[in-house]
């Protein structure tokens, strides 16, 4: 099982003026014979809090893997990349190349996401968009890869093809 963590990234949804609907949809699509939502939080779009809460999930936690949403446009305001760039260990930039290629078939807006996704200890780290179509279309992208990605993270599995 996939121990997974959801971290809304929203400053409204923090302050309580809008509900996440993202957090729930991505929990949603995640098939729960091989995921396991272990955290759920909001947080504002504040770098350091941001920061803390990616290395307390990989650090403290040990969760397997992280999805975040929001924060990933072009507004003063959306940060999730630098605060994921700057505690990351590898990056790893075929997923965010993958979803952004989908989306690019989908809306040309697909371009100016800035989402990223990398691994800090034994954690996949992963940028999805912050509304709930966007989150779940990229998710639907990257799923059937994620598995056998953490697998090998965990040393579940070995990267060599047989």
């Amino acid at each position: 099982m996939i121990s997974t963590a959801i971290l809304t990234i929203s400053d409204k949804g923090y302050n309580n003026q809008r509900d996440d609907l993202t957090g729930p949809a991505i929990k949603d699509i995640l098939p729960i014979d091989k995921f396991s939502v272990e955290y759920y939080k909001i947080i504002p779009d504040e770098v350091e809090m941001i920061k803390e809460e990616l290395i307390y999930l990989c650090d403290s936690l040990g969760i397997n893997m992280i999805l975040t949403n929001g924060g990933t446009g072009f507004s003063k305001r959306d940060v999730t990349p630098e605060a994921t760039t700057s505690v990351i260990e590898k990056l790893v930039p075929g997923i965010p190349e993958a979803m952004r290629s989908a989306s690019l078939k989908i809306t040309p807006k697909a371009m100016l996401s800035r989402a990223v996704s990398g691994i800090r200890k034994s954690t996949l780290i992963v940028n999805l968009p912050g509304s709930p179509k966007g989150a779940v279309e990229n998710l639907e992208v990257i799923l059937p890869a994620l598995p056998h990605g953490i697998d090998i993270l965990t040393g579940e599995a070995s990267e060599c093809s047989r």
